[in-house]
């Protein structure tokens, strides 16, 4: 048998406002902390075992005596604090130029060529709230069939359309216009097809209708070295859109948290040997961005629950990793990303970390699995180096 590995990136879990977040406009951020705080304690029996409390003060997540996972917490050293940028980061590509953000809208040379591509005219183009966005416009994309363009604090441009308005291909094929169109200097991260459903007054987003057009990695991955070396990747959630399919041979798409950690047990029960590497998005996108305290915290103890089922479907020597990509606390009026450290759990099953802690920079994460997983492939290019796991 080969040797397996899992990473859960629990999108928008920041573990306190990184050594730079002033430079963000984030000081003071602390996405666990301060949800933790604001609802009087988390009840995480299952990530407190494995040592979340022994991070940072939790409220709520007490400090085992013995955490069955090395703790720590992962810096992000790339020019951004977006999604994208984030997850090529854990995997060993760090952004050193920051893609272009609009908080202006996009300029006329951008958006004459989208409307020209597509055949319509369009809506809003300035930065806005996913759900908010829809009650400003919706009436108006009703009546006119124009699409709703939006953006956000990331480098993103984002696509909303009635499904009974233009269907989702049509939706699909406008968004790979628009990808087609934002490149060279207007080369942003992700454009981000945005279906909706429902009546005036009671829209709702599809988020199992959601894609992703991102930009290929801007150099190697920890995912390329992996499928180099014959190891399968298999992404889950949004995993394959965000690094382009590249490094990527197995594509799990989910509609949420709850798809996304049945999905890990699924894919244990059938491979030999690989990485399961999955995006849980219901924290960014459903409560994060919303500001959204509450929720976000139930979200945290849904996760907890599904947990214990995924440590029973490891076998002696997998590997677990447990991190986020960035922050997005939803105390703080801002329902922008949030550049903060994030939080780090590694459990081998089978392997008592005695204590072991780390804090290191995003890139350690894809070194650790590329060194367990393809301990002789080339790790040149990458950033970051290996967490040590002496005896696992």
């Amino acid at each position: 048998m080969g040797r397996r590995a899992v990473v859960l990136v629990l999108d928008g879990v920041g573990a306190g406002a990184a050594v730079d977040a002033d430079r963000f406009g984030d000081a003071g951020a602390d996405t666990l902390g301060h949800v933790a705080a604001a609802v009087g304690g988390l009840r995480l029996p299952a990530l407190e075992r494995l040592g979340l409390g022994a991070i940072a003060p939790l409220a709520g997540v007490a400090v085992p005596e013995r955490p069955a996972a090395l703790v720590g917490r992962l810096a992000e050293r790339s020019a951004a604090k977006d999604t994208t940028t984030g997850h090529w980061e854990l995997m060993g590509c760090r952004t050193d130029v920051a893609p272009p953000t609009y908080p202006g809208g996009f300029p006329p040379e951008v958006m004459d060529a989208f409307a020209a591509a597509i055949g319509r005219g369009w809506l809003c183009n300035a930065p806005a709230s996913g759900t908010q966005v829809l009650e400003d416009f919706g009436a108006e994309h009703l009546r006119t069939g124009d699409p709703i363009v939006y953006t956000s604090g990331d480098s993103v441009f984002q696509v909303a359309a009635h499904e009974e308005v233009m269907s989702r291909e049509e939706l699909y094929a406008a968004c790979a216009a628009a990808r087609a169109i934002l490149a060279g200097p207007h080369a942003v991260s992700r454009v981000i097809a945005r279906p909706f459903g429902g009546r005036l007054g009671a829209f709702a987003r599809d988020a199992g209708g959601r894609k992703d057009l991102s930009l290929p990695p801007s150099g190697p991955t920890a995912l390329d070295r992996l499928t180099d070396a014959g190891v399968p990747v298999h992404g889950v959630g949004k995993i394959a859109q965000v690094f382009a399919g590249r490094g990527v041979a197995g594509d799990h798409p989910t509609a949420g948290n709850a798809e996304g950690m049945a999905a890990v047990v699924t894919l244990l029960g059938e491979l030999e040997a690989g990485l399961v590497f999955a995006n849980l998005i219901d924290f960014d996108q459903l409560y994060g961005h919303r500001n959204d305290v509450e929720g976000f915290a139930a979200c945290l103890e849904e996760l907890d629950a599904a947990l214990p089922a995924l440590l029973d479907a490891l076998r002696p020597g997998d590997l677990l990793a447990i991190t986020a990509d960035h922050g997005n606390d939803p105390t703080i009026p801002s329902t922008d990303h949030n550049r903060e450290w994030v939080p780090l759990l590694v459990h081998v099953a089978g392997w008592d970390p005695a204590g072991a802690r780390w804090v290191g920079e995003y890139g350690d994460l894809g070194q650790t699995v590329l060194a367990r997983l393809a301990p002789r492939a080339s790790r040149a290019g990458l950033s970051g180096r290996p967490i040590p796991l002496a005896g696992a």
